[in-house]
Parts: structure tokens; C-alpha cells; sequence
């Protein structure tokens, strides 16, 4: 709920959901809800001019910034978030200020972010719109910030799958050959990206002003023959890509064609459905394709009583169970930012009744699912593959880590090198390899050492991606081909369960 600012005002404006806003004064509301506050009578501008009323068919979508460090991912986010972002102008106001007393007035975009971050870091919770930016065609949120150091985990475990990833590589001179480098975190981040299931790749090559000559094309066609070279290796399709050149600092090319690159034609993508073109950034970021939420899939939901529905959709009076517990319920309501739903799709973190079922049945990292269709059950084991990034040493079969998958934090144990396989064809290299190094890949057979409920990448993505955390950091990261389940007993099906099926 947020004051609208206006002397001795009742209204109020709250977020209903990510999509829309709607104005409440006393009990009154507005009938239309894409009428949004201006049909209220109510001028916008009064409450905060950057915030845009959303119209209900504006699509969410979540990118991911990635790129070697000090590639200008801060500033280039940054920028948009400025510019474009649900940052509210007294905000704006007060950190340029800062950044004007502490003499860093043009450091102002990536001052933002560092404002943000910095708070974050001492623990503060920063309203994620903060984290969001508006195109002409989305809603977009930016998963996880530049820097943040369990960038890796994150990208995983994180709320949200990224639906495009945005690979910022510095164009100044040595930056871009350090950034693409075997130990630099342009390949790095790249291929974590397409190994996760991030199939739509743009590439904003910033830093143009600092190229020689400033703004050169032919620095811009040699990063960009390279950088195709590269991603085609890893899996990605050059055509489909849009390269853009671009000054996160000066904003070259980032909302508007930039008048210092003339000799930029604008990029062009080439897909089986549909080609797109555009000059800027934030033109390439409208032509992502929307992403296609796997509704029909049987429904898998989170953490419990409040969980991010994952696939298929949940309705109050469904019956669900819970793995890796095995406890059956009745789903009684579902409500989302506090408003009751009649059914709640895949991305939504919803809040759900559940009868029955005592706090000490479920926890944290179970999954929820359909009782009549596929429901989850316990893994007894499951084989992934892996791709080992920073280990010191060698790992064997017998090595126990700890896993990261979903909102489950658990101890598997490697109890299988199956084979080593080429990291980019995941064409087979060797046969039961005794140990495997950083930089390598695998298919292996992994057993959990506590009950754990996962599933197949192929099936439900979000439940088949892990990383592997040991010594603070992540040492690889896994997607999961193929699960073995437990053979699961009749566990406890509350009452309300069993009235709900009779009554089926």
C-alpha cells in the first residue's frame, strides 16, 4: 500500500498483482480495471510520474544481464532502470544528489544500481520494482543484478526462469579480448546460460565511445564475427541474435538510434516464426518472443503454504500431494498479493489453504502437485549432467555436496561417473572417467541423502536444474535427465482429501 502523496487524500494505490493497479477509496473500486487510476478521475501524474499504468495484455518477462566483470552490465541495467524503471523521481532526486556531493554526478546510472545493491547487501528489502523496467510490449524484470555474487545460484534457484538473456562485452580495446578470453566470464556466463534452458540471446556490445577511433565499425564487426563464432558453438543461433551497439554510459543506441553510428543499419533476427528489426536496445528487448507458460502441463507447485506455481495451474477444491512427505490434501483458497484467485498460473507466487495439514508436515523445498495427474513423488535417485566449474581439486564418485534445486537445499552424493562428455557437443569422450576437474562434463548417477523430490529438465525445467554448492561457492551446476522415483507406500490423506474425492 503506498500514500499517494496528495494532502489529506484517502486514496491509496496498491499493486493488486505484477499487471495491473487498481484504486481504492474507502469501499469504493473501480469497476474497470484497465481504466486503470485516470478512469477514477484520478490524474497518475499525481502519485509518481515515472510508474505507467499496465494494461492487462502486457506480458511479464524476465532477463538475466550477464558478461565479464567491469563490461558495463551496472551502468547498461542501470540506464534502463533510469530511464525506463519503477524507480519512483524523489529517488532519482536523492541519489543524483549523492552522486553530485561525492563528485560522481556521471556515474549516476550504475549509481542507482550500486544504491540498490548496497542496500540489499545490509539486509534492507528493496521493493523489486526497483528491479523492473517497461518496453512498449513487457514488463520486465531483471532477475538477478549485475555483481551480485551468487549470480550462479541465483540464475538457478532463483523466483524466475530468464525467458532472454542480455550478454553485455565491452568493445574498448583488450577489454573485449580479456572478457572472451578461456578465463574470462563472457563464455563462461554464455554457455551457463543455454546449459539452463535461457534459449533467446541478445548481445549489447557497449563501451562503443571508448573504441579507436570512438564509435569504429569495424571494432563492431570484428566483435561481433567472434562473438557468432563462439555462441554457435555453445548452441545458440547467430541469425536469431541481435547484436547492438551501444554506450550504456552515454546511451548510444540504448532507447534511441544513436546519431554517433550512423553507419549502423540497425539489427536484423531471423527466426522460424517471424523476423524482427530494430537500431536500439530497448527495441531488441520487444522483439524477445513471448514466453509460452507450460499450463498444460500436470501442476507442480513450491515451498508451502507460499510457493511459485512451476507448471499447470492450481484451483481452489483441487486435491494435491506433497512430495517427498506423501501427504494428500484439499486445497481449500488461493490468493495472490492478498486477493483471492479462482486459479493460479505458472509464475505466480501464491498463498494457498490448506486443510489438515499441520506445519510440521511440510517444509521447505517440498513440491506440490496434482493427486490425479503425475503426481511428485520422492527421488530415489537421478542421473544429470554436470559441468564442473570451480573446483579445486578433483571430484570422484563418493564426493557429497551440497544441491541447490528449487527452494530444496540437500546433500546428494556422486555415487556414479558415468561418462565424461564434451561440454559444448555432449558428444561422449570417455567411459566411467575416475575423477572429473574443473571445466569438465558428465552424466552421472547422483543419490540424495535426505528425501528429495526433483524431476526431469526435459519435463518440468524449473524442478530439474540445480548447482552444487561446496566451500561457499558453487562448484558446478547440473540439469537432470532422468529420475528414478521411490516406490512410495500409502502415506496420510487428510480427511478433507478423501470428502473431496468422494465428492468427485
Amino acid at each position: 500500500m503506498v500514500d499517494s502523496g496528495l494532502e489529506g487524500s484517502k486514496y491509496r494505490v496498491c499493486a493488486i498483482s505484477a499487471d495491473t493497479l487498481r484504486c481504492v477509496e474507502d469501499k469504493l473500486r473501480c469497476e474497470d480495471e484497465r481504466r486503470g487510476l485516470d478512469g477514477c478521475g484520478i490524474r497518475t501524474s499525481d502519485f509518481c510520474p515515472t510508474v505507467v499504468i499496465m494494461g492487462k495484455e502486457k506480458l511479464h518477462i524476465n532477463i538475466v544481464v550477464i558478461g565479464h566483470v567491469d563490461s558495463g552490465k551496472s551502468t547498461t541495467t542501470g540506464h534502463l532502470i533510469y530511464k525506463c524503471g519503477g524507480i519512483d523521481k524523489r529517488t532519482i532526486e536523492k541519489f543524483e544528489k549523492e552522486a553530485a556531493e561525492m563528485g560522481k554526478g556521471s556515474f549516476k546510472y550504475a549509481w542507482v544500481l550500486d544504491k540498490l545493491k548496497a542496500e540489499r547487501e545490509r539486509g534492507i528489502t528493496i521493493d523489486i520494482s526497483l528491479w523492473k523496467f517497461e518496453t512498449s510490449k513487457y514488463y520486465v524484470t531483471i532477475i538477478d543484478a549485475p555483481g551480485h555474487r551468487d549470480f550462479i545460484k541465483n540464475m538457478i534457484t532463483g523466483t524466475s526462469q530468464a525467458d532472454c538473456a542480455v550478454l553485455i562485452v565491452a568493445a574498448g580495446v583488450g577489454e573485449f579480448e580479456a572478457g572472451i578470453s578461456k578465463n574470462g566470464q563472457t563464455r563462461e556466463h554464455a554457455l551457463l546460460a543455454y546449459t539452463l534452458g535461457v534459449k533467446q540471446l541478445i548481445v549489447g556490445i557497449n563501451k562503443m565511445d571508448s573504441t579507436e577511433p570512438n564509435y569504429s565499425q569495424k571494432r563492431y564487426e570484428e566483435i561481433v564475427k567472434e562473438v557468432s563464432t563462439y555462441i554457435k558453438k555453445i548452441g545458440y543461433n547467430p541469425d536469431t541474435v541481435a547484436f547492438v551497439p551501444i554506450s550504456g554510459w552515454n546511451g548510444d543506441n540504448m532507447l534511441e538510434p544513436s546519431p554517433n553510428m550512423t553507419w549502423f543499419k540497425g539489427w536484423k533476427i531471423n527466426r522460424k516464426d517471424g523476423s524482427a528489426s530494430g537500431t536500439t536496445l530497448l527495441e531488441a528487448l520487444d522483439a524477445i518472443q513471448p514466453p509460452t507458460r507450460p499450463t498444460d502441463k500436470p501442476l507442480r507447485i513450491g515451498t508451502v503454504p507460499v510457493g511459485r506455481v512451476e507448471t499447470g495451474t492450481l484451483k481452489p477444491g483441487m486435491v494435491v500431494t506433497f512430495a517427498p512427505v506423501n501427504v494428500t490434501t484439499e486445497v481449500k483458497s488461493v490468493e495472490m498479493h492478498h486477493e483471492a484467485l479462482t486459479e493460479a498460473l505458472p509464475g505466480d507466487n501464491v498463498g494457498f489453504n490448506v486443510k489438515n495439514v499441520s506445519v510440521k508436515d511440510i517444509r521447505r523445498g517440498n513440491v506440490a502437485g496434482d493427486s490425479k495427474n503425475d503426481p511428485p513423488q520422492e527421488a530415489a535417485n537421478f542421473t544429470a549432467q554436470v559441468i564442473i566449474l570451480n573446483h579445486p581439486g578433483q571430484i570422484s564418485a563418493g564426493y557429497a555436496p551440497v544441491l541447490d534445486c528449487h527452494t530444496a537445499h540437500i546433500a546428494c552424493k556422486f555415487a556414479e561417473l558415468k561418462e565424461k562428455i564434451d561440454r559444448r557437443s555432449g558428444k561422449k569422450l570417455e567411459d566411467n572417467p575416475k575423477s572429473l576437474k574443473s571445466g569438465d562434463a558428465a552424466i552421472v548417477d547422483m543419490i540424495p541423502g535426505k528425501p528429495m523430490c526433483v524431476e526431469s529438465f526435459s519435463e518440468y525445467p524449473p524442478l530439474g536444474r540445480f548447482a552444487v554448492r561446496d566451500m561457499r561457492q558453487t562448484v558446478a551446476v547440473g540439469v537432470i535427465k532422468g529420475v528414478e522415483k521411490k516406490v512410495s507406500t500409502t502415506g496420510k490423506i487428510t480427511k478433507s482429501a478423501q470428502k473431496a474425492q468422494r465428492n468427485k
